[in-house]
């Protein structure tokens, strides 16, 4: 017993103390690289997805080599661990080929840049400021703040439409008029209307349009050219504008009307 004990203090416990310490400066000294890492990527003035991208593989590979050397302090042997890691990767790597697939194609959305950090990208129904790709997923932020997780390999699978890639936006505006109303005059009204707001660009020039003749009234499609930024300040001032403009000038806003008819009072006459 005491044979043991002293073999304990003499070798096994300085093994695990030093292996502490390795664990614990490893963890501190890689935390420290990967913020040197960051700092250096952010002045090359590469793209920040880049940045996040290869910040995350650096962070799970120096991770790794701390625990690998902290396991090789312990005395064991690290080949075959490293051996049997290889292989368990294969097999791992087979059952999960979704996550293959994720770490893939944020390699190809790094590498085509069909988005970047800062870009605001619809997605099947979802929208959103793009904060981050990382190994698996890419983390949008949604204008009310909520924060989205998309698996890389859908992004790269399906349709993604990059609102902010170009400069200018077409603003596409539909408003719905009575079959009474003059179009003739309700296009020069919008068109002199176009003319006084501040955001809307000349160049393109602005064009208004007859749309579909609805059940309820004839559609007026309005495109409207914007800087990316006053996108939407401009949507949310047209909504409220056109309004107020239609009943300054009597052009009625048709609504759908649902008719009913009494059939025995039309056969009692």
């Amino acid at each position: 017993m005491n044979e043991l004990m002293q073999n304990f203090l003499e070798h096994t416990l300085p093994q695990i103390v030093f292996a502490l310490i390795i664990l614990i400066a490893g963890y501190w000294i890689a935390k420290l690289l990967l913020k040197l890492l960051k700092s250096v990527l952010l002045k090359s003035k590469v793209d920040y997805t880049v940045v996040t991208f290869i910040h995350s593989i650096a962070k799970v590979l120096l991770y790794f080599v701390v625990i690998i050397a902290a396991i090789a302090q312990l005395g064991i042997n690290v080949t075959s661990i490293i051996t049997a890691l290889g292989a368990g990767l294969v097999t791992a790597g087979l059952a999960m080929q979704s996550s293959l697939s994720n770490i893939a194609s944020g390699i190809v959305i790094i590498m085509n840049k069909p988005f970047k950090a800062g870009d605001v990208i619809e997605f099947e129904n979802l929208k959103g400021t793009v904060q981050n790709i990382k190994l698996f997923y890419t983390t949008l932020l949604s204008v009310d703040n909520k924060v989205i997780t998309i698996p890389n390999s859908r992004l790269t699978d399906n349709n993604v439409v990059n609102c902010t890639t170009a400069e200018k936006r077409r603003l596409n505006l539909s408003y719905t008029i009575s079959y009474e109303d003059n179009i003739t005059r309700v296009k020069g009204i919008l068109y002199t209307f176009l003319a006084t707001v501040e955001n809307i660009l000349d160049n393109p020039a602005p064009a208004v349009y007859v749309g579909e003749h609805k059940a309820s009234g004839v559609e007026i499609i309005v495109h409207v050219w914007v800087n990316e930024a006053d996108y939407w300040d401009v949507y949310y001032e047209m909504q409220e504008k056109v309004k107020n403009l239609f009943d300054e000038n009597n052009i009625t806003i048709p609504y759908e009307q649902v008719v009913v008819r009494n059939v025995s009072e039309k056969m009692d006459k």
